[in-house]
């Protein structure tokens, strides 16, 4: 029999560049990294930690399905962005604690791989699809074989066709180098927009559109980045609404959620493509569910995205930056290989993680998007 492993402490780590870290340490002395990164909401979700530890702190950690569902069912208001975001970073790292304690990494935990290495893509330009030819160029040199962009920048209900000029042949630009493109409609257009936006891209031979409209729009296709358990993917399934699902796991309710919504939409026949902008313990939570998941089909991750990069080197932070075995991540011929290490597969420097948490919180507020308003003063989406 197996001996439990008590909770004895859950801490976070506010890091740049705008991320957040879970650690939990158990009374066998076990450690397991998670990650609850909400951009923007760094505070809330922290805040709601507080809650956690009250709650969880002296639970045995390998009772991971059951701490899920006090921790999503046990309040009377429940899920949402913050809620699920803590949840997502205390299961990432229950998660991590189980397979460590086992010797195994936690795709074995799930059934086992049916892939050897997963397709990723990477990030070319910024907020605006500026300088997209010359970066894909680059991604080419660092082994992707596929990337991503943004469609436009800020736009209101209605605006001038101009705006929408250049998209096509930025793709096809990109797709003339032998390489894939997605593009991140980012929610910023509406239904008018992104209608000639989407014409627009017919025959470009792009891989996927992201988000060409708000999940708020259940009756239109929409990316589903932005909802959380399976439960608020069901009716956009049952509406043969999508065709590719792209939750966060540091947002949905960790490798448990992740792993039940990509066996929800695998019976759909709707390809799972992980949402993940963000730091390096989501992305390998990611990678140990991509391996087992069938309908799992291309992965983000954050190397060299604009966001990593602040222009200030005390505010910025990349990929490998808190990782001691950053090779687990490299890129051959567009895939990254299973991480076979047990528990998530990675080693993070809890040194280094500790001391810049400390100055970042000192001495800088969290990240924050931009909030973009028209000429007319107007808010619009960012």
């Amino acid at each position: 029999m197996i001996s439990p492993s008590i909770i004895t402490s859950i801490e976070t780590f506010r890091l740049p560049p705008r991320w957040l870290f879970v650690l939990v340490r158990t009374s066998d002395g076990l450690s397991g990294w998670g990650e609850g990164t909400l951009e923007g909401h760094t505070e809330a979700v922290e805040g709601a930690f507080e809650d956690l530890r009250e709650r969880f702190v002296g639970s045995d950690a390998d009772r991971i399905q059951d701490i899920w569902q006090v921790a999503q069912r046990g309040r009377f208001y429940r899920g949402g962005a913050v809620l699920m975001s803590a949840l997502s970073g205390l299961d990432i790292a229950l998660w991590d604690i189980k397979g460590k304690k086992l010797g195994v990494p936690i795709y074995q935990l799930l059934g086992g791989k049916v892939r050897d290495r997963m397709k990723v893509y990477g990030w070319v330009g910024g907020d605006n699809p500026n300088g997209v030819f010359g970066m894909a160029m680059l991604r080419k040199k660092q082994g992707f074989t596929a990337v991503k962009m943004n469609a436009t920048g800020s736009s209101q209900f209605l605006d001038s066709p101009s705006i929408l000029k250049d998209l096509a042949a930025h793709v096809t630009d990109i797709v003339s180098i032998g390489m894939d493109v997605g593009v991140d409609f980012h929610g910023r257009l509406h239904k008018g927009m992104a209608k000639q936006m989407a014409k627009r891209l017919e025959g470009t031979g792009v891989l996927f559109i992201e988000e060409p409209l708000l999940p708020d729009q259940p009756d239109e296709i929409a990316d589903l980045a932005r909802l959380y358990t399976r439960s608020e993917f069901r009716p956009f399934l049952e509406k043969r609404a999508i065709d590719i699902a792209q939750p966060d796991v540091s947002h949905c309710g960790g490798i448990s959620e992740l792993h039940r919504i990509a066996s929800l939409t695998e019976m759909y026949d709707v390809a799972l493509a992980p949402h993940c902008p963000i730091g390096p313990i989501a992305l390998a939570a990611c990678l140990q569910v991509d391996a087992c998941s069938p309908n799992f089909s291309i992965q983000e991750m954050s190397w060299d995205i604009h966001y990593n990069n602040s222009g200030d080197p005390k505010t910025s932070a990349d990929l490998h930056t808190y990782l001691n075995n950053p090779e687990v991540f490299a890129i051959t011929d567009g895939f990254v290989a299973v991480p076979t290490g047990p528990g998530l597969g990675i080693e993070m420097n809890e040194v280094l993680i500790r001391q810049i948490s400390e100055l970042y919180v000192r001495d800088h507020k969290p990240w924050r998007n931009p909030v973009w308003r028209g000429p007319d003063d107007g808010l619009r989406e960012w």
